[in-house]
């Protein structure tokens, strides 16, 4: 076997008492940049009607997918 698997350096236990609970938690109204991709012609849509509006074109795109979810779940 390989020595380097086995390396005494590596406590038998570890003091999570100070850590920290929700470090790390990104909260309900956090915004998170999720890169994906769309169709060209999507976009140009949308971005002319966010220019239009004089809105980001993220929170246009926000505004529509809540409208969509607000709709399929009226649905169920």
């Amino acid at each position: 076997m390989n020595s380097e698997l086995f390396d005494d350096d590596i406590p038998t236990e570890i003091d999570f008492s100070g850590g920290v609970r929700g470090l790390h938690h990104i909260p309900p109204e956090a915004r998170v940049l999720m890169p994906t991709s769309i169709e060209r012609s999507v976009w140009e849509y949308f971005s002319e009607k966010a220019e239009q509006r004089g809105v980001a074109l993220s929170d246009l795109l926000t505004e529509v997918l809540k409208r969509d979810i607000e709709i399929n779940e009226a649905l169920r």
